[in-house]
């Protein structure tokens, strides 16, 4: 049993690190009343601030003299801690502001593979301009994966497409542009000079079409609408179809982000607007969380260049 003289130890404080801002001034002016004058506080403001301090230290930190104050033992080491603190926290104010203004930070990014035609390159572009000293990662693959790694936290903004005419799930989608889509045809083709075409003109052309189902690639909508495609090859990679039309082995269709990067040894003819299987092109930001401020950048030069590119 603890005797009268006898102190318990005190438990570890948890002072807010404004108080340690306090305590050195009021070290180095060696004043309450200077120390709040420079701080925009009362006296007895800053004298509550040290009293709180001191108690949960457990001892005085400042001997109270008829002029001013003087550090006790006790407050002359505690004096290089909370100068380190107040180092730290001058160091997390100056992160964090180089975070706000994209001085600095990171944006993880993902996108389809015909967005990495045009869209994304000339939105990078520029946000580099920009922004150079944020790090840029991006991620290759389907609007699927990306949908999945956004859920999950793993990216930060994302180039998303659905055929369906819903905006995707699980995100908050920013809509970018509606995207017309051409038919790719060899040279030669019997069609080539037309100044548009029918879905049904082409019933009975071999497609060259990036899954085994078409229902999940860029036809779907025309599926949709009855179209029934005569199945050619299957080809995932957009070059790998554009060597196929080229080859006279099929025609593809071409969304309108990547009309600008087909081979020239094709020939793009435009869809009738009523048959046009169009293709909506999202932004895709994290649900229910806010975009960091160098995702708001990039979203909002996404938007220019999509505009430009509807254009």
């Amino acid at each position: 049993m603890p005797t009268p003289h006898d102190s318990p130890t005190p438990a570890a404080p948890h002072a807010s690190p404004g108080l340690y801002e306090v305590f050195l001034r009021v070290a180095r002016l060696a004043s309450f009343t200077a120390a709040a004058r420079s701080l925009g506080y009362t006296q007895s403001a800053v004298s509550r601030q040290i009293q709180t301090l001191e108690d949960e230290w457990g001892t005085p930190l400042f001997d109270r003299l008829p002029r001013g104050v003087r550090l006790t033992e006790a407050g002359r080491i505690l004096l290089p801690h909370a100068e380190a603190v107040g180092e730290r926290l001058r160091a997390a104010r100056a992160e964090l502001d180089a975070l706000r203004t994209l001085g600095a930070g990171r944006l993880r990014i993902g996108s389809f593979a015909t967005a990495d035609a045009a869209l994304l390159p000339r939105t990078l572009a520029a946000f580099r301009a920009r922004h150079p000293a944020v790090e840029v990662t991006r991620t290759e693959g389907l609007s699927a994966g990306h949908l999945a790694l956004l859920a999950s936290g793993d990216l930060d903004l994302a180039v998303v497409a659905a055929t369906s005419g819903e905006p995707p799930r699980g995100c908050t989608p920013h809509h970018l542009l509606d995207e017309r889509m051409y038919v790719a045809l060899p040279l030669g083709h019997r069609f080539a000079g037309r100044a548009d075409l029918r879905l049904a003109e082409l019933a009975d052309e071999a497609w060259i079409t990036g899954g085994a189902r078409p229902e999940d690639t860029l036809l779907a909508s025309a599926l949709a609408r009855g179209f029934r495609p005569r199945e050619g090859l299957f080809a995932a990679d957009w070059i790998a179809k554009q060597g196929f039309v080229a080859a006279g082995l099929g025609v593809t269709l071409v969304p309108a982000l990547a009309a600008s990067s087909a081979r020239a040894d094709l020939v793009l003819v435009p869809l009738r607007p009523e048959d046009t299987p169009r293709r909506r092109v999202y932004a895709a930001t994290p649900l229910g969380t806010a975009p960091s401020p160098a995702a708001t950048a990039f979203l909002t030069l996404l938007k220019e260049a999509a505009a430009a590119l509807a254009s």
